[in-house]
């Protein structure tokens, strides 16, 4: 089975579709997803499906949902001319010691690949390769098609993996960004860190990153006026100051410190966010 969550849900066997369109049923199945090739226990997914709101009927209301989920697996493997579709719904879909579990017989879901390619993209950077970091973290970023599981109704235990996932994607991009400054690629960046800051207002590596990129391609002006709105967004909704580090990096820059200008000399990674 082929399982991809980073963006519209999508489930395929063969190239037919299993992913039911009911809500809970699919919300079940995008649970199961997310933990491939793991027990996911059975009050996780009443949890996940009716929250503190759970109806006496929960075990057996699930126990229908999963027979209605090996039925449309067991269809596609019919359709395939499986030996035994039946038993191999069973399979793809078993049922473990208070739990069930996906199993994808050796197939990756997207969410799987893109964490593959963010730790090797991760390796490269930190072993000061950021050609190579920048090629994987691009890979691995490639593989979102949109926000994770767009069209699934999300309870609490899936919201929270969209959450760490939504999460993990924002900082391998802040990883592939400080891989392409460092390659001298600052001109080709201003207009997605423009977004990217607009979208994330109080986030200060992303304001940082573009206020380089600007003091590279010669708008210390910009740079320092992108400084003093990131500064009276934080004090008006926060009452804070800006970080020591970009207090420092707007420093540097009304000073045309020689750290900005060559290319990969300043590390955002370890000068701004720790």
């Amino acid at each position: 089975m082929k399982v991809r969550v980073l963006g519209e849900f999508e489930a395929t066997e063969d190239g037919r579709s299993v992913a039911p369109s009911a809500a809970k049923p699919r919300q079940i199945l995008a649970l199961l997803a997310l933990s491939a090739g793991q027990v996911v226990p059975v009050t996780s997914l009443m949890e996940e499906l009716w929250d503190h709101a759970m109806p006496r009927s929960a075990a057996t209301t699930l126990q229908t949902y999963i027979l209605q989920l090996r039925r449309q697996v067991q269809r596609a493997l019919a359709a395939q001319d499986h030996a035994d579709p039946a038993a191999g719904a069973k399979t793809v879909l078993a049922t473990r010691y208070n739990g069930y579990l996906l199993d994808l017989r050796g197939e990756e879901t997207d969410v799987q690949q893109f964490e593959r390619l963010a730790a090797a993209g991760s390796r490269a950077q930190e072993a000061n390769d950021p050609e190579a970091a920048s090629r994987l973290l691009g890979s691995a970023l490639a593989l979102w098609r949109g926000p994770v599981l767009a069209d699934v109704q999300t309870g609490p235990r899936l919201a929270i993996e969209v959450m760490r996932l939504e999460e993990t994607r924002l900082g391998i991009l802040e990883r592939r960004i400080e891989a392409d400054l460092r390659l001298g690629r600052h001109h080709t960046l201003l207009g997605e860190l423009a977004v990217l800051a607009a979208e994330h207002p109080w986030h200060e590596n992303l304001h940082a990153l573009h206020m380089i990129a600007l003091y590279r391609c010669g708008r210390q002006w910009r740079a320092l006026d992108i400084y003093q709105r990131l500064r009276a967004t934080l004090i008006e909704e926060f009452g804070l100051e800006p970080s020591a580090r970009l207090q420092h990096l707007q420093r540097a820059i009304l000073e045309s410190s020689p750290e900005l200008d060559g290319v990969g000399r300043w590390t955002p990674a370890h000068e701004l966010t720790g």
